[in-house]
């Protein structure tokens, strides 16, 4: 039996990639550096963390006083690890983790070096690392341990990764990976500036078995209104109980409006850490979440300098599993 996690049970640590002078977060390397920081430390107070970066010593000094991490010296060409990341499923009692492929979200950047990344970090585990020939990034992807997965179609269905599979046929190779039950392919919802062709991680999560958080626009001049009230109409039919998160206001660098979203959060140790935007939603949807999880502390964490390369705080990381 196989069993894809949900992301609030108990973990073994977060899993980083930080930012270095060969990605593109080298025009404000120092303010994406000091934002990695806030977020490790945050993350460290509840568990371990494990951090990829390109000079052990560089990451030392940075990280210097936050206990609870351990560096690993890998290159990467970027940072968004959820994507590249390994995911873990629980089989017959025990963890294994999917090496899927990695083609920078259909062939819009080099990827070799984080194609690369799971295999070296595993290389004394490779029993536990199991390649699977398909391309699949874990943004894309969400679970509700019980067997239902939430994803959308405009980015597994995107013609540069999967070009030789059709819907049904993804379908069913995802079913017979995780262990699942049903597929909820979400066919509306997008962010403006979001280069992942819909993750679903900016769009709708699961926060609970039953439960799904989604971000909902009730500006009508909003150029996200439409295409999120459709994506909010199939969620009302999935059965599922259903949070609505509002989108900050709009957030723009260098005249470009950024894809922030709410739904981008991360479970950790009895935690949540909430991306935040210096918005008057912060409050809101930390409020929102608070009632909806009493048993975690929402912990806010200043995403507006990750949104600049188009993600935030769970693009940033991957959790990783014990049983």
């Amino acid at each position: 039996m196989r069993r894809l996690f949900a992301e609030w049970e108990q973990q073994n640590s977060l899993m980083f990639a930080l930012p270095h002078e060969k990605t593109d977060w080298l025009p404000y390397l120092d303010e994406i550096l000091l934002s990695y920081k806030n977020f490790i430390k945050a993350s460290s107070l509840h568990e371990h963390c494990t951090v990829l970066c390109a000079d052990k010593k560089k990451a030392a000094k940075l990280l210097d006083g936050i206990k609870n991490v351990t560096l690993v010296e890998l290159p990467t060409n970027d940072t968004w690890i959820r994507d590249f990341g390994a995911i873990d499923v629980e089989e017959d009692g025990k963890i294994i983790s999917y090496d899927f492929t990695f083609n920078a979200w259909g062939g819009k950047f080099e990827a070799a070096l984080d194609n690369a990344v799971n295999e070296k970090f595993y290389e004394n585990a490779q029993n536990r690392l199991i390649k699977v020939p398909l391309v699949l990034e874990g943004g894309s992807i969400d679970s509700n341990g019980q067997g239902t997965l939430l994803t959308t179609s405009k980015c597994l269905l995107e013609e540069n990764r999967n070009p030789n599979l059709n819907k049904n046929e993804i379908d069913a190779k995802l079913k017979e990976l995780f262990g699942l039950k049903q597929i909820i392919w979400l066919e509306y919802g997008f962010l403006r500036g979001d280069d992942t062709d819909s993750h679903v991680d900016m769009l709708a999560r699961f926060i609970k078995e039953d439960t799904i958080a989604y971000t909902t626009c009730e500006d009508e001049k909003d150029e996200h209104f439409a295409e999120l009230k459709k994506m909010e109409a199939q969620l009302k039919s999935t059965g599922f109980n259903l949070l609505p998160l509002p989108l900050p206001k709009p957030l723009f660098y260098k005249n470009e409006r950024l894809p922030a979203s709410y739904a981008n959060f991360v479970f950790i140790n009895g935690a949540v850490l909430l991306p935040t935007y210096n918005d008057k939603n912060d409050l809101v949807v930390k409020e929102l979440l608070s009632r909806a999880l009493p048993n975690h502390e929402i912990i806010g964490v200043d995403a507006a300098v990750f949104v600049r390369q188009y993600g935030s705080l769970h693009c940033a990381s991957i959790n990783k599993f014990l049983i």
